[in-house]
C-alpha cells in the first residue's frame, strides 16, 4: 500500500498548486469481509478530481457526497458504508474523511524516508459512528520520532473519550531486481511497475540499455556480476535472473548467497536448475539451506503461460504467493467468507 500512499501524495501536492482543496478517504475499520481491507485510501477534491479507490465501485460515489462537508467545513468526519443492505456485500466499512494539506516539511521528509527505503507509520484517530463530525485525523510518524498531521484542524492532543485508533505500518514499496535486458525482461518490468513494485534493471555491459528501453523502470543499469554490489537489496525485495546465459546465471547466484532474499527466479529448465545446485555447492560447500530454498527454477507459476506477457503473469504471481506466504489455488473452493 506504500506505492498507493506515494501516489495520493503525489497528486496532492500538484493539487495544491492548482489551488484546490484535497480530502483524505481511508478505511479504518471492517466488520465482516469486503473488497479491500483497513488502510486502503483514496483522493478526492473539491473539483471533483479522484485518486485511487477503497472498493470495486460502489462505496464511492456515496463517498463523494459525504465529503462535501468536510470540503466546506474544513473538519473531518466519519462514514459507515453498510454494505450489506446496498449491494449484497458482507461487511460494515468505517470510513475517516478528512481535509490533507501536504507541507513542505511533510514533503521533504516522506521522500526522503521513501528514497532511504525506511519503514512509518500512520495512525488515524476516528469513533466508530455514523455520520460523526469532531477532532479526527490522521498521523504519519517517521523512525527519527519525527510526525507531521495530515491538516492543522487536526489536534492529536486534544482528542475525544472514545477515540479508536487504527495503526498501519508501511514499509518500502517492494523491490523487483531484474537482471537481464531481452524482450522477456521489458514485459515483466511492465507489469511489475503496474503493481506498484519499484524496479530496478541490471543489462549486460557488451549490450547495455537505458531508461527509455525499460517503461516503468526505476533505474537501469549495465554491470557484470563481478562489479554488482546489491547495495540496495533488502527484505521488501524479490530477484528475477534473466540473462539467457547460463554461466552468467551462476555467477550472478554466487553474489546473491551474501543476501537474504525469499525469492530469487531463474527462466530454464528443470534439469538446469539440478545443475545450477550442483554447480553452487562446488563453489560453496556450506551453502545455506534458505538460500537453496529461495531459488525458484523454472521461474512462475504452472498457469499454462506461452507468451512473454504470460511468462512475466507466472513470475509475478509466483512472488506473490513466496513473499506473502500463501499456497496458490483457485478462490472457487474457498468456503466461508473472503471479499465483495
Amino acid at each position: 500500500m506504500t506505492h498507493e500512499l506515494l501516489n495520493i501524495i503525489e497528486s496532492v501536492i500538484q493539487y495544491q498548486e492548482k489551488g484546490m482543496k484535497c480530502v483524505l478517504v481511508t478505511v479504518v475499520d471492517l466488520e465482516g469481509s469486503s473488497y479491500r481491507k483497513p488502510g486502503v485510501r483514496m483522493l478526492l477534491t473539491n473539483h471533483g478530481s479522484m485518486v485511487g479507490a477503497v472498493s470495486g465501485g460502489c462505496v464511492e460515489k456515496e463517498i463523494i457526497k459525504r465529503a462535501q462537508s468536510v470540503f466546506t467545513t474544513g473538519t473531518s468526519k466519519v462514514m459507515v458504508y453498510d454494505g450489506r443492505y446496498r449491494l449484497g456485500c458482507e461487511g460494515s466499512l468505517y470510513i475517516l474523511i478528512e481535509p490533507i494539506f501536504v507541507s513542505d516539511i511533510l514533503k521533504e521528509t516522506l521522500f526522503e524516508n521513501i528514497k532511504n527505503r525506511n519503514t512509518f507509520t500512520i495512525k488515524s484517530f476516528f469513533k466508530k459512528d455514523d455520520d460523526c463530525v469532531g477532532n479526527f485525523g490522521s498521523v504519519i510518524s517517521f523512525k527519527n520520532n519525527e510526525s507531521y498531521t495530515f491538516s492543522d484542524s487536526f489536534c492529536p492532543d486534544k482528542l475525544e473519550v472514545g477515540i479508536k485508533i487504527f495503526t498501519q505500518i508501511l514499509p518500502p514499496c517492494f523491490k523487483l531486481l531484474i537482471i537481464g535486458g531481452e524482450h522477456d525482461a521489458v514485459k515483466l518490468c511492465n507489469m511489475a511497475a503496474l503493481l506498484g513494485w519499484e524496479v530496478e534493471v541490471i543489462t549486460s555491459m557488451s549490450d547495455p540499455k537505458g531508461l527509455k528501453d525499460f517503461p516503468g523502470a526505476k533505474s537501469v543499469i549495465a554491470c557484470t556480476p563481478e562489479t554488482f554490489t546489491g547495495k540496495n537489496i533488502d527484505d521488501e525485495c524479490a530477484v528475477v535472473l534473466m540473462t539467457h546465459n547460463y554461466a552468467q546465471d551462476l555467477r550472478y547466484l554466487l553474489k546473491l548467497k551474501e543476501y537474504s532474499l525469499s525469492y530469487i527466479g531463474i527462466l530454464g529448465s528443470v534439469k538446469r536448475r539440478h545443475q545450477l545446485q550442483n554447480e553452487l555447492f562446488e563453489y560453496v560447500e556450506d551453502l545455506d539451506e534458505n538460500f537453496i530454498e529461495s531459488i525458484h527454477s523454472p521461474a512462475g507459476l504452472n498457469i499454462g503461460a506461452i507468451t512473454p506477457e504470460e511468462i512475466a503473469l507466472s513470475i509475478l504471481s509466483e512472488i506473490l504467493a513466496v513473499t506473502r506466504n500463501k499456497e496458490p489455488f483457485s478462490l472457487k473452493v474457498v468456503n466461508g467468507k473472503l471479499h465483495c
